[in-house]
């Protein structure tokens, strides 16, 4: 859209072009940022913002490359001020999604925290996720993944989060010293592990391959932060 919210050429048709690989990819992979009338870079989560859009790959590496090529001004053909931690200030907004997310599911009765009643919930059915704080003991997460075992090989394909501080748990679920918590199944357990697996991928992933010369590898830090999202493919599609 113009900044009047007249939609603009940008906008139309069934993919996007990353302004820094010049990768051709669904809007799925990529963010979406747009200028303020003060000409500051602005990421659009949502992709509701007025004013015309640019695209870039969803992963800190490409957004942070952007920022290094001075891309977003040649992106938009105009004068554009994006901050030197502008992938850091992605990350936190995605984070706080996320988390926003797991509220609403506790909200809906979907979460079950404390790591005997999550062990109770393991052998009455298998969650939709499990959920550990990435700053807690490796053995409880252990003894957990031990439990969903005995449910047989399908239970093992269970996702496992574990992209946030316990503290942050505390604040999206109300209580204190979360450490470990089951996800049951709903449309709202859905939204949050899309949102679980875009700031996985975001945190880990490269650049798809555009032109030769364009192309990024993934940072050296990529295969940690893929071990902080285990599960299946995300079948739930993108984050609403």
């Amino acid at each position: 859209m113009t900044r009047g919210g007249r939609r603009d050429e940008d906008d139309e048709g069934s993919v996007r072009t990353c302004i820094v690989s010049r990768a051709k990819l669904d809007p799925d992979e990529l963010l979406r940022f747009v200028l303020s009338p003060d000409g500051l870079v602005v990421p659009d989560l949502k992709r509701k913002l007025p004013g015309r859009g640019v695209w870039v790959q969803a992963t800190a590496t490409a957004v942070a490359e952007a920022v290094r090529r001075k891309a977003f001004a040649r992106g938009f053909k105009a004068p554009a001020q994006a901050p030197d931690d502008l992938a850091s200030q992605v990350d936190a907004l995605m984070e706080k999604d996320a988390l926003q997310s797991l509220a609403m599911c506790n909200k809906a009765g979907l979460v079950t925290a404390g790591a005997f009643k999550v062990e109770t919930e393991i052998a009455r059915e298998t969650p939709a996720a499990l959920i550990h704080a990435r700053d807690g003991s490796p053995d409880g997460v252990r003894k957990l993944s031990g439990a969903l075992g005995r449910r047989g090989e399908a239970a093992k394909a269970t996702p496992r989060v574990e992209l946030f501080a316990s503290s942050q748990l505390d604040l999206a679920l109300g209580r204190a010293n979360v450490i470990h918590a089951a996800l049951g199944k709903g449309a709202a357990s859905d939204a949050f592990l899309a949102r679980c697996r875009r700031l996985a991928h975001y945190r880990a992933g490269g650049m798809a391959e555009g032109p030769p010369d364009e192309s990024l590898d993934a940072p050296p830090e990529a295969a940690a932060h893929e071990r902080d999202f285990e599960g299946p493919a995300d079948a739930a599609g993108p984050a609403n």
